[in-house]
């Protein structure tokens, strides 16, 4: 009887385990769709015209902070899992510029 507690317990938490990596993967897109949002913004910001440019930027501000939001989720879902390094995130995903950095590549 013991051996089917153990085996129960093995197939739960090798569910478990596979939750824990679907939800990270979720963060990931997530994270993955609000940079492109935020970048297609931006782009779009740096291209407008004067009436355009205060409806963009609020925009991109709006964008960006859901960008870090996300990027935050992901970084708690992985410190979750034991995943304390972060710097493939840093390298993959990286904080998009505040829009007073974004205004100066324009100049």
């Amino acid at each position: 009887m013991s051996g089917t507690r153990g085996e129960g317990l093995r197939r739960i938490e090798k569910e478990i385990a596979g939750e824990k990596a679907a939800a990270l993967g979720r963060a990931g897109e997530r994270l993955e769709q609000a940079l492109t949002e935020t970048r297609e913004l931006g782009e779009q910001l740096l291209r407008a015209t004067d009436a355009e440019r205060d409806r963009l930027a609020d925009a991109y501000v709006s964008a960006r902070q859901r960008t870090l939001q996300a990027r935050l989720a992901l970084l708690i879902q992985r410190e979750a899992l034991g995943l304390r390094r972060h710097a493939t995130v840093d390298q993959q995903f990286p904080e998009p510029p505040s829009l007073d950095q974004l205004m100066r590549r324009r100049a």
